[in-house]
């Protein structure tokens, strides 16, 4: 077992089977040694974790968890398409993040510290990354956050 599948289950944390793309788009692009990780949703088990507004039907808190949730989404994307191996991964480059906010929420930043904390936790100093937090109108399936990921991967001769 590779450093971030031990650090991934030291946080209890279960990566599940990455679902399909729901349209015309991979859910994963490899490009050098860059890896873009197409927009995930707060799914678990098929269902989605949190719907709507955010602080008028979701809350801040329960964002934030879905933020965290998008992120263990993206890397289950990730490990599939890197065959198994996250420990290819040697950096975060950038993290976007998008809220749907009702219009006076402005808090969209400490919602998106769910889904940063969490890459800082696996990979420490390389998990910083820049980041862009959004407040929009909607999401697919109403979903109240959505987490899109570009990683750096190390290139070598066995990946």
């Amino acid at each position: 077992m590779g450093r971030i599948e031990n650090a991934l289950q030291h946080l209890k944390i279960t990566l599940p089977d990455p679902p399909g793309a729901v349209a015309n788009y991979l859910p994963v692009r490899i490009t050098g040694s860059l890896a873009f990780v197409s927009g995930q949703i707060p799914m678990v088990q098929g269902e989605l974790i949190a719907s709507g507004a955010v602080p008028s039907v979701v809350t801040p808190d329960a964002a934030r968890a879905a933020a965290r949730q998008c992120v263990i989404n993206a890397l289950a994307a990730l490990r599939q398409a890197l065959d198994g191996d996250l420990d290819q991964i040697c950096g975060v480059v950038r993290l976007g993040v998008f809220v749907a906010s009702d219009p006076d929420f402005h808090g969209q930043p400490a919602v998106a510290d769910g889904a940063s904390e969490l890459l800082v936790d696996l990979w420490g100093d390389a998990g910083r990354h820049a980041r862009a937090a959004v407040g929009c109108v909607a999401l697919p399936l109403g979903a109240t956050v959505e987490v899109e990921l570009v990683v750096e991967r190390v290139l070598n001769s066995g990946h």
